[in-house]
This record gives structure tokens, C-alpha cells and sequence, in this order.
């Protein structure tokens, strides 16, 4: 898996490290310990949330590119034990919160008039055809026609996630499969997923999952990026051996990976509902 920066220091008692995904798009950083997670502490924390999961092992503080900050916690996770978690890291929370709003994008207004596709070399120009009822879309030929009611925000990101949904499958299937026969790795399947957190996936069956928003970072990073994921088809882990697997196929992948963990800041607002109106 491959995840957005970790942080690394003396606040952080251990770092979440999930060792088969490639993450990120939402963009953040992690910080866990094995024992707790936590609940909002006071009024004036704006921008915090606590999330209970039936997944989640231990305590978790995501800090998004946004700011935002997501506690996830076990569910009945005892509010003092996640108000203590959270007291022994506001330091390393708030200094990313910092580094988060020196390096913030600039807001996005919604709808897009255009849609850069960096990974297939493509510019979709968004036009607003408008009319009544049902939103319905026409894309072909660099131009995505929408016709209907599109007054609604909440009513036209969903189908311009649609449409990056599709368009994904069309450009990275056909992509994974040529790098899976140039290499002679071999895997189960793939699916395509719309995630904040996660560029890439294999499981140990042999599924590789990818991120739609690989199309808006370049060709060299999309390739890395499934070499990386292939070569979990061989090495379940991020030992020396899969590292040298990667190296074998892509010896810049160090720079890549730089190249992809900055990748979230071309991920369009609209692709997660953050857009301006």
C-alpha cells in the first residue's frame, strides 16, 4: 500500500504503517498508538471530528492538506483514554495543521470549465448545456455536455465522479495489464475506487485496487505506481526483496515516490465535495 507522508518524531509513539497500499488523495498525515483513540475535546477545536470504526485496532489522527483533523477510534473507546491520546500529540497536530495551511490549495470553483487528465494527456471542457429535470452527460471528443438541472452542487459532483470513475477504467485496465505482461507479474483482477486515503491496494488474493485520481497525476507516477502494486503480487510486504523487485522495473522510483506523495494537490476539490460554490 502506499499512503501519504508519515510523520516521523518524538510525538509520534507509532506511526501508522500499513504495508500493501499506496495512499493518498485525500491527503494527509497519520499518527496511531496501539492502546486508545479520541473524542472531541473542547468547543473551540474547530475542524476535528471523532469517527468510530468496528475496524479500527487502535487510536488514529489524521491531519488533512485541508486542515481538517479525523480521529478515528474503536468503537466504546473510553473518552478519557482518546482526550490522553489526544493531549500527548496536540503538538504534532497542530504543526501539521500549520504546515497544512502554508501549503493549502486554492479553493476551487464549482462547476469546473475544465478537467485536466494528466495521466492520458486528455482536457475535458465542462460545458453547462442546461434545460430541466434529470441531469444526463455526453462526453466525447474532449467536451462533457451536461443537459438538465444543474443548479444543484450535490446533484452534479456525482456524476462528474461518474464519469472519472468510467474514464479510470478505461485508461488504467488496459495500462496495469500492458505493465503486468512487460514484467511477467501476474494478479487476480482490478477494481477502481474513488479514496482519500489510498492510491493503490493488492490484496493476497491477488486484487489490485486503484485510485480514480491517478488520472490527474503524470504518466511516469501512474507507472510507478502500478509497479509498485504489482510487485505486492510477489513480496506482501515493503521488504529489501520487494524493493529491489521495484527497482528492477522502474529504477526512479524513489523519485516517483516523492512525485506521488505530493500528487494530492492536483486531485480536484469537487472529486471529494470540498469545492467553493
Amino acid at each position: 500500500m502506499v499512503r501519504l507522508p508519515e510523520a516521523r518524531g518524538a510525538c509520534a509513539a507509532k506511526i501508522e504503517k500499513v504495508g500493501k497500499r499506496r495512499e493518498a488523495p485525500g491527503g494527509f498525515d497519520v499518527i496511531g498508538e496501539g492502546a486508545a483513540q479520541l473524542p472531541l475535546w473542547s468547543e473551540q477545536d474547530a475542524g476535528w471530528s471523532v469517527r468510530e470504526s468496528r475496524r479500527a485496532r487502535r487510536m488514529v489522527v489524521r491531519v488533512f492538506h485541508s486542515g481538517r483533523v479525523e480521529v478515528v477510534v474503536p468503537v466504546k473507546t473510553p473518552p478519557g483514554l482518546v482526550q490522553t491520546f489526544l493531549e500527548r500529540h496536540r503538538l504534532w497536530i497542530e504543526r501539521k495543521r500549520a504546515e497544512a495551511r502554508r501549503t493549502a490549495v486554492t479553493p476551487e470553483h464549482f462547476p469546473p470549465q475544465r478537467i485536466d487528465l494528466a495521466a492520458c494527456a486528455e482536457q475535458w471542457q465542462v460545458h453547462l448545456a442546461g434545460g430541466s429535470g434529470r441531469l444526463r452527460i455526453d462526453a466525447g471528443g474532449g467536451l462533457i455536455r451536461i443537459s438538465g438541472d444543474s443548479g444543484s452542487s450535490q446533484a452534479l459532483r456525482p456524476v462528474l465522479r461518474g464519469l472519472l470513475l468510467q474514464r479510470a477504467r478505461g485508461a488504467l485496465e488496459p495500462a496495469l495489464a500492458a505493465c503486468a505482461q512487460e514484467f511477467g507479474f501476474q494478479y487476480s483482477r482490478m477494481v477502481i475506487r474513488r479514496q482519500r486515503t489510498r492510491w493503490g491496494s493488492c490484496s493476497v488474493s491477488g486484487t489490485i485496487s486503484l485510485n480514480a485520481c491517478l488520472l490527474f497525476v503524470p504518466p511516469a507516477v501512474v507507472r510507478y505506481l502500478l509497479i509498485h502494486e504489482l510487485a505486492h503480487t510477489r513480496h506482501m510486504n515493503h521488504s529489501r526483496r520487494f524493493w529491489q523487485c521495484v527497482a528492477s522495473c522502474c529504477p526512479e522510483y524513489r523519485r516517483l515516490d516523492q512525485a506521488l506523495s505530493e500528487g494530492w494537490r492536483s486531485v480536484p476539490a469537487w472529486v471529494f465535495g470540498d469545492a467553493a460554490p
